[in-house]
């Protein structure tokens, strides 16, 4: 057995044994904190700010991800049940779900960033434009945009066979196939650098406001509003930064993989290094889908307002 061969057999076993595992722990950690998550940002406390709102849009398509993606991707990858390739709806409808809800999750984010910038801007108008009224609008043109640009995989996506009784849900069109590709690219860097950017600008005013705070101390007492930095958007912050940290943490290797994707894209490669590549694949697409599953758990050790909110939902 060649050193290349070896390294394939023991890959395929470390992919199989990280879907039997790892994906089945996630999928338990990750319901439990989305329904979590949904949960305290619907509380009276928090949900009257805009911010809640983003975290309740961006735990909702990270709970449909679980289920359309992880789930399926689990029996597929860990056990050799792939319920995809049994009829061309569940094909399409799956393949489909899964790509929009990878899309708009981090796009609440990204969303939740700007308004983080809105509210601590040192400017009272600029503070104004974060409602939740405005908040519902980005969700709701976000949404519809996305849904409407990957409406094509309903189309487009099919069961393709790539062997003797081996079948693949995927993309039959060479030309949308690379289309996917390049977006995916482009949202992974972009919304990595929006939710950098955003997140530095907001930590820059809120120092900003610290230094003029002592200043104006009796000028925000008697102008106190929805829009003053209170505890809770302090905390709310928090929440959001260390959502960021994980997003980025864990998406920078699929993001990697794209661009090796794109570079090698006309190489001849032969039937072993495909095989790596795609399990290479599979364990970058594993790694992104953690920020998903372990948010409510950040959350609850960097957040004090949430720990209360937990409590209180459990002792309810």
């Amino acid at each position: 057995m060649s050193s290349s061969t070896n390294i394939l057999a023991t890959m395929q076993l470390a992919q199989k044994y990280l879907y039997q595992f790892g994906s089945a722990l996630l999928i338990f950690i990750g319901t439990i904190g989305c329904i979590l998550n949904l949960l305290v940002f619907n509380q009276k406390n928090l949900r009257k700010s805009p911010c809640s709102i983003y975290f309740i849009a961006h735990n909702f398509a990270n709970f449909v991800f679980i289920y359309f993606s992880l789930v399926p991707s689990t029996l597929n990858l860990g056990y050799g049940i792939d319920i995809s390739t049994r009829h061309i709806v569940i094909c399409r409808v799956r393949l489909y779900i899964t790509i929009l809800s990878n899309v708009v999750s981090p796009l609440y984010l990204v969303f939740a960033s700007i308004d983080r910038v809105l509210i601590t801007s040192p400017n009272a108008l600029t503070r104004r434009r974060s409602t939740r009224r405005f908040a519902c609008i980005c969700i709701i043109i976000g949404t519809l945009f996305w849904t409407f640009l990957h409406a094509p995989i309903l189309v487009f996506a099919n069961i393709i066979q790539i062997g003797p009784n081996a079948f693949i849900c995927y993309f039959q069109s060479s030309v949308y196939l690379s289309f996917i590709s390049y977006t995916s690219l482009f949202r992974a860097t972009s919304a990595l650098s929006l939710m950098m950017i955003c997140g530095i600008w907001s930590i820059k005013n809120i120092r900003g406001l610290q230094q003029v705070r002592p200043a104006a101390s009796l000028s925000a007492t008697l102008g106190s509003n929805q829009h003053s930095h209170s505890s809770k958007d302090h905390q709310l912050f928090l929440i959001l930064l260390i959502d960021i940290i994980i997003y980025a943490l864990f998406s920078f290797a699929f993001a990697f993989y794209l661009i090796y994707q794109q570079i090698t894209q006309n190489d001849v490669k032969n039937a072993e290094r495909t095989q790596l590549e795609t399990i290479s694949s599979n364990i970058c697409q594993f790694s992104g889908t953690i920020p998903f599953c372990i948010s409510c758990y950040a959350n609850f050790i960097i957040s004090k307002t949430f720990r209360n909110e937990v409590k209180k939902i459990i002792l309810c």
